[in-house]
């Protein structure tokens, strides 16, 4: 036999390492390779010879692994760039040395480029050896091919039980007290996460990447709101933005490796709008920032759980000699009453740089929330919650492998 590495890549989420876990506890039950290795922090870890082995862990561990946010492993944004060789001769140089025949990358499209430019390489050049998968990952939702992401239905999850709690606070002031309430959400091209904060049923205002964003409409519909009931609460995407593509909170914006614009402060934009125009006197503004992908003791049971099988799955598929440059998906089942899915495969370029955006034909006219067709696709994602395991009052959590001295040797 021989090894297998998997790494992580890009924004974290609250069950990628559930998908980890999956992998580890596949090689337990069925040894294809001798040594699982983590790549720590993706590609860059795997550039210098950053491993940990994972071969051996316990089922506790395994566990704890499955409930702990974030990237265990690390993460990084590394572009590999097809024309800068050097990059594909040090990785297959690196898994030569380690006898790593699999590599099993877990991240969002630009992991997938990865995993297609990788195959892409090994394919030009002969090398049937080394293959590549994809496993998705993503909070925003916005992968190709495949019917959600694991680490959306998450995110949403507290996205949604957020928003109704913090309506249950801004509400208990008499209606003499006007206030609009903005929660802003990640969401850089697509509106899903901004979208499941629907789930919770006391959105009033819903702005989007999808739609443009027209001033006096959305001033207008706030406006309205706050006339009719007092209290007015508005979900707010980082990456809305006016019909020539400007981002509102486009003050100093500046690009990451990617070419992706850096965003946030489209929340604090918007309140600006508000009060400048005299519609509201009060605003208060909550951006979720990093919690809405490292909240981990709001997981939903149904995403946790696939995004572990979606790590079996990934094992099982990589027992195939000329199974590389593929991504694990997601597929809802319509053969049962019940929600299910199913696991396939589909080429990882075809999920690469491309964006699924949230469906135009499930919103509502002027801003008003989403349909009960994007509701009931939503639902089924966000059910059930694990038992989380606790340890001093605290939940649980993997030490990051990045952090520990589990580090193994160079060769």
């Amino acid at each position: 036999m021989a090894n297998c590495i998997v790494a992580q890549s890009g924004g974290p989420s609250s069950v990628i390492n559930a998908t980890l876990a999956g992998i580890v506890k596949a090689n337990q039950l069925n040894p294809i390779y001798d040594h699982v290795y983590g790549g720590l922090n993706g590609i860059e870890g795997i550039l210098s010879e950053r491993f940990v082995d994972l071969t051996k862990m316990t089922e506790h561990e395994n566990q704890v692994l499955r409930q702990t946010p974030s990237s265990a492993l690390g993460s990084c944004r590394y572009k590999l760039q097809r024309d800068h060789k050097a990059d594909f001769e040090k990785i297959f140089e690196v898994m030569e040395k380690y006898d790593a025949v699999t590599m099993f990358y877990i991240g969002g499209n630009d992991s997938m480029d990865t995993v297609a430019a990788l195959s892409e390489y090994a394919k030009k050049h002969g090398i049937s050896n080394r293959r590549f998968i994809g496993c998705p990952k993503t909070i925003d939702n916005d992968l190709m091919g495949t019917d959600h992401a694991p680490g959306f239905g998450s995110a949403a999850k507290f996205i949604a039980t957020t928003l109704w709690q913090c309506w249950q606070d801004i509400n208990v002031y008499p209606d003499s007290r006007k206030e609009v309430f903005i929660m802003e959400t990640m969401g850089r091209d697509a509106g899903w996460l901004a979208a499941s904060a629907c789930l919770s049923g006391v959105v009033d205002v819903l702005v989007m990447p999808e739609p443009v964003f027209d001033k006096e409409e959305v001033l207008a519909r706030i406006d309205a709101c706050v006339k009719e009931k007092a209290k007015c609460f508005v979900v707010i995407s980082e990456g809305a933005h006016y019909a020539d593509g400007t981002y509102i909170a486009a003050a100093d914006i500046g690009n990451d490796l990617f070419g992706h614009a850096v965003l946030g402060g489209a929340g604090r934009a918007l309140e600006k709008m508000i009060l400048d125009s005299g519609v509201c006197p009060r605003c208060k503004v909550m951006n979720l920032s990093t919690s809405q992908r490292s909240h981990a003791t709001e997981q939903s049971l149904t995403d946790v759980t696939e995004s572990f099988r979606l790590g079996l799955s990934a094992h099982m598929h990589s027992s195939d000699p000329s199974f590389t440059g593929k991504m694990i998906a997601l597929r809802r089942r319509t053969d049962v009453e019940e929600y299910d899915v199913e696991y396939f495969t589909l080429e990882a370029d075809s999920v690469a740089n491309f964006v699924r955006n949230f469906p135009m034909e499930w919103l509502l006219d002027d801003y008003r929330g989403i349909t009960q067709e994007a509701i009931d696709y939503m639902k089924p994602l966000i059910q059930g919650s694990p038992q989380i395991l606790m340890k001093d009052g605290l939940p649980e959590h993997t030490v990051p492998y990045y952090m520990g001295n589990q580090e193994i040797e160079k060769k």
